[in-house]
């Protein structure tokens, strides 16, 4: 017996052995690509030695004597720090996410494929100015020169995920920042969607009046009658088979939720406590570990420039310089169109124009898939653009049989000065410098806003369509590509996008709210992304006669649902403090409790509070169902509660309430009774997944601030080292915005929101503050990986400052880049 035990413990001992010799060896490999940031080489191209300085949150201050050698060193310091990241952004623009990942991102490829937004930015290559090229350049052989000291010191392959994957890096092409800027359009895209669902609920629906209802246009001036999309486009069927979409991470394919949205206010000198101007701007999209996000410092000739960048472009999105701040919300406009084109039903090479039946463009792509056969697919393109398969969308079901779908959309542009337009801004010294520069801008449409020392503007950049007054459906539904009307002509001048400086007010402000309200077809769109965090914003800055930089950021932080206030009056009128005394444990008392809840609610949706748990999911099941009987599975679909549908049902606009009937009863349910039911829904809900004790409920429990890792965040044991958890608060519609995913076991997750705040300050700029929601690294080893993450779920900054002395005061390191002697 005692030398069997012997025999045990020797091999317990070999396997703990071989296993800490294992996690040892996985260290070492990992930990050879974190960078050193404090040593001096030597690079080939480089005219004068360039200093990137590390300030103690990591950020580069990158000095240097010519511009040029500022953007290289800009290159080498996103490729230090995020070269995983920008690979995958690349491959994903170009469609070939197959050759690491396999089957799983084979549709992914495909789309992209279809789309050619690679072919596209390569195009555009020919039509950036020589200042921009030069730039490019510069740019991508200081990426490249961080992978040839990767390849020549044997440094762990750049990134601790390349060793986990077998993803080959080529050299960086000016092409590949084109091709990135095309890929954020991609992702803040929504029009597509919206068009096709809007079809799709068209056809479902029983009575095609209470589209509006449930589809509701954002208050403002009528809208003309549409014609219905069964009479639009004949031949489709009121139900047609649909697949759900597919949401691997790595797709930069969105639903409308998740397309994009932002903040961005500005306050002149009248309005302002210390007699500047004042910007603040905190953009939303999808949270990842690491954040999309990259803070740093320019130092160029014309002046310093600091702010956020995206790693792949040597741009700052969003930041300052001494004369000029500069914020971006995505604009809503309507720059995307379907059309369903007429396949020749004797020749399937051909499609129906104005003029008569049109050969397609053609041409074949191989896609290569890790341990699969490569497949090729044939491209198809049109006058009005790419081909698009059925399954995007859901495209399939609201095209007839004979026929397939394209897309127009102004980020195909083989002509995008975007890049070009962007450089000359980040040099502007004013308000009104900014406003030229910026004309070239193509896609994505967004708002920009711009401060100088004395005035503030905000211009909706992008190219806007010209459309036909007499389009069929005025780009809200797809519509037939052969009619001559419903072609798109060109586009708009840039004179006639949205525009407004120097307001009398001395307050600027954008949520993703209506800008506009213009007729068709100089309307900008009628699919605004905001109507509720608007209000509470208008309600912030006008209770202040002058504002401050702390002001700013209160209102960035602001948690109050503007949503919650106005909707539970309605839908709880008949409930408030009703019915009669219940026994304890019955779900009648539950129902009172909650009720007691949220009667002394203001409205915060805190993470430590218990109510908007109660009330999210109150509102969650009351639209569920509302909506169940009349779509049946496209119900699924509107995966977040609408407040202006629910606010017409409650209301009775034009007979709204006959939502909250269901169908298939005898009853007539009333709106009321919907409430009722829908609370005892939630409250089960609630009660199944975090107790009984309502008073016990923690927002923040739900509502987990999830940036994971988009490859090895599902990764057994791995996934606790490169996700980053947290308990937030806001909410969908609050101003410090925290979208939840809508669907799943965790319908509450935070997952899309602001993951970079700054606040600008001109009249001491230096007092400037910025931060991102994770850390400035994408090595999980480092510990900058997540060392802004707590710092940002608690509403703290870091100081955006172009004092130099400040910045090499406590630096973590200084990397000194010299030509080669």
């Amino acid at each position: 017996m005692g030398r069997v035990f012997i025999w045990l413990m020797r091999i317990a001992g070999a396997l703990v052995t071989l296993v800490v010799l294992g996690v040892g060896m996985v260290y070492y490999l990992a930990s050879r690509s974190l960078p050193d940031y404090d040593k001096v080489l030597e690079l080939p191209y480089l005219t004068a030695p360039v200093e990137i300085v590390r300030d103690n949150a990591n950020v580069p201050h990158i000095f240097g004597e010519a511009d040029l050698d500022v953007f290289y060193a800009l290159g080498y310091a996103h490729a230090q720090d995020r070269l995983w990241q920008m690979t995958m952004l690349r491959r994903t623009a170009q469609g070939r996410l197959s050759e690491v990942f396999g089957a799983a991102t084979v549709n992914i490829d495909k789309l992209l494929r279809r789309l050619d937004i690679y072919a596209r930015a390569v195009a555009s290559v020919e039509v950036q100015d020589e200042e921009t090229l030069q730039i490019l350049r510069a740019y991508a052989t200081g990426v490249n020169a961080r992978l040839d000291e990767i390849n020549t010191s044997a440094l762990g392959r750049g990134a601790p995920e390349m060793f986990v994957f077998n993803a080959p890096v080529s050299a960086w092409r000016p092409a590949d920042s084109l091709a990135i800027i095309k890929l954020m359009g991609l992702q803040l895209s929504s029009h597509l969607d919206a068009e096709v669902l809007r079809a799709r609920i068209s056809l479902a629906l029983p009575n095609a009046n209470r589209l509006k209802d449930i589809l509701p246009d954002t208050p403002g001036s009528g809208v003309a009658a549409l014609p219905e999309y069964a009479q639009l486009v004949p031949g489709v069927p009121r139900f047609a088979a649909t697949r759900p979409q597919e949401t691997h991470p790595l797709s930069p394919f969105k639903r409308k939720p998740f397309a994009g949205a932002s903040n961005v206010w500005a306050a002149a000198p009248s309005r302002s406590a210390s007699g500047g101007t004042l910007l603040a701007n905190d953009p939303h999209l999808g949270f990842t570990a690491p954040a999309i996000w990259y803070l740093a410092r320019l130092e160029l000739q014309s002046g310093g420039i600091i702010g956020a960048t995206i790693p792949g472009m040597p741009l700052v999105l969003s930041g300052r310089s001494a004369d000029l701040g500069w914020g971006l919300t995505s604009a809503g406009m309507d720059d995307q169109d379907v059309y369903i084109e007429e396949v020749n039903p004797d020749n399937p090479e051909e499609y129906r124009t104005p003029d008569g039946f049109k050969r397609f463009e053609t041409r074949g792509s191989i896609i290569n898939i890790k341990d699969a056969t490569p497949i090729t697919i044939t491209l198809r393109w049109t006058d009005n653009g790419p081909v698009l398969p059925g399954t995007h969308y859901n495209l399939a079901s609201i095209t007839p049989k004979g026929h397939v779908a394209s897309l127009a959309w102004t980020v195909l542009s083989p002509k995008d000065t975007t890049m070009m337009a962007a450089l000359r801004l980040m040099k502007s010294k004013s308000v009104r410098d900014g406003l030229q520069a910026i004309e070239g801008f193509v896609a994505p449409a967004q708002n920009l806003m711009l401060v100088d020392n004395d005035e503030i503007a905000m211009k909706m950049i992008g190219a806007m369509p010209r459309r036909d007054a007499r389009h069929q459906s005025q780009g809200r539904l797809p519509s037939p590509g052969w009619i001559e009307a419903n072609r798109w002509q060109g586009r708009l001048p840039y004179a006639s996008n949205p525009e407004f400086i120097a307001p009398n007010g001395g307050i600027l402000g954008n949520t993703n709210n209506k800008t506009v309200d213009r007729p068709f077809p100089n309307h900008v769109s009628f699919d605004w992304s905001d109507t509720q965090r608007i209000q509470r914003w208008q309600r912030l800055m006008q209770a202040r006669e002058v504002h401050t930089r702390d002001s700013f950021i209160e209102a960035q932080l602001d948690t109050v649902s503007f949503t919650a206030r106005s909707l539970l009056p309605l839908i709880g009128a008949e409930l408030w403090f009703t019915g009669e005394a219940a026994p304890e444990g019955t779900p009648l008392r539950q129902r009172q409790r909650a009720l007691t809840l949220l009667a002394g609610w203001s409205g915060e949706m805190n993470e430590h509070m218990p109510e908007p748990l109660i009330y999210a999911a109150w509102l969650r099941s009351l639209q569920a169902r509302m909506i169940q009987d009349e779509l049946g599975p496209l119900a699924s679909e509107l995966t977040h509660v609408e407040p202006l549908f629910i606010e017409r049902a409650f209301r009775d606009v034009d007979g709204a309430s006959i939502w909250c009937d269901v169908i298939q009863s005898a009853p007539v349910e009333t709106c009321s009774d919907m409430a009722r039911l829908a609370l005892d829904d939630a409250l089960i809900w609630v009660e199944e997944t975090w107790g009984p004790a309502l008073e016990s409920l923690r927002w923040g429990d739900a509502h987990q601030a999830t940036h994971d890792h988009p490859v090895l965040g599902e990764v057994p044991l791995l996934r606790y080292f490169v996700n980053i958890r947290q308990s937030t608060n806001g909410g969908d519609n609050t101003l410090q915005r925290g979208l939840t995913t809508g669907t799943g076991p965790h319908p509450f997750h935070n997952v899309h929101g602001a993951a970079y705040r700054g606040v600008y300050d001109f009249a001491d700029p230096d007092s400037s503050v910025f931060i991102t929601s994770t850390g400035q690294s994408g090595h999980f080893l480092s510990r900058h990986y997540d060392d802004m993450a707590q710092l940002w779920r608690r509403g703290e900054y870091i100081p955006m400052s172009l004092d130099e002395d400040l910045a090499r005061a406590a630096a973590v390191g200084v990397t000194v880049l010299k030509p080669v002697q």
